[in-house]
């Protein structure tokens, strides 16, 4: 069962980090820059999934205008918005009981990986993680089975090796892509029933949660 699974996937927007302040205020300082007053309570939306398909989703921009939001995006964003970010509270105390368990970890993000290793380094996660995986800046990796393929690739493991553990659908729908087993975290950025809808095989309220499964 859960127990004899070794290596774990997690996310990391939402699931070990509460980014919220640092992505809203750059995707605010990026949509002002393209013209549009919005206030950072309503950009939450913006969390999880792939930057650019969220500016087409919820401002209906066509692709020059996305790219153009992403740039000015990351224009502050590398700057400022991803040291704007903190750990939950559970987050350093699981990684260590979970090492202790002999659990293999590694971060599988959406994120751009250049700002993931960054970020891990500020908040001193990276010693907890075997590999930090992520997008590129130039667009590769793209979807969240594209990354959760690469982290599997990068360990040398299969999918029915692994869990991915995140707190948005695209986390859920990706691991099914890749043929895994997902464990659903409240704690992050998902909506009413987000994880149930996605089919999350296990839904845990906090991180702590996962020291029962695993």
């Amino acid at each position: 069962m859960m127990q004899t699974i070794r290596y774990i996937l997690f996310d990391l927007d939402g699931t070990l980090t509460d980014s919220s302040e640092g992505i809203t205020k750059s995707v605010q300082y990026a949509l002002g820059k393209m013209g549009i007053d919005e206030e950072c309570s309503n950009l939450l939306k913006f969390i999880g999934p792939p930057i650019m398909d969220s500016f087409k989703e919820f401002y209906h921009m066509n692709e020059n205008e996305c790219s153009t939001a992403v740039e000015y995006y990351r224009e502050r964003y590398s700057q400022k918005g991803l040291y704007e970010a903190g750990l939950y509270d559970d987050v350093i105390y699981v990684l260590q009981k979970l090492k202790e368990k002999g659990k293999i970890l590694a971060i599988a993000t959406s994120k751009p990986e250049v700002y993931a290793l960054k970020i891990c380094e500020n908040l001193k996660l990276t010693p907890y993680f075997d590999c930090i995986c992520g997008s590129g800046l130039d667009g590769s990796f793209y979807h969240k089975c594209d990354v959760i393929r690469k982290t599997l690739d990068t360990l040398q493991i299969g999918p029915e090796e692994a869990i991915m553990v995140g707190d948005r659908k695209h986390d859920v729908i990706g691991a099914g892509l890749c043929n895994m087993r997902c464990i659903g975290v409240r704690c992050g950025f998902s909506r009413d029933n987000e994880l149930e809808k996605a089919g999350a095989d296990y839904i845990i309220d906090n991180l702590s949660g996962m020291l029962d499964l695993m």
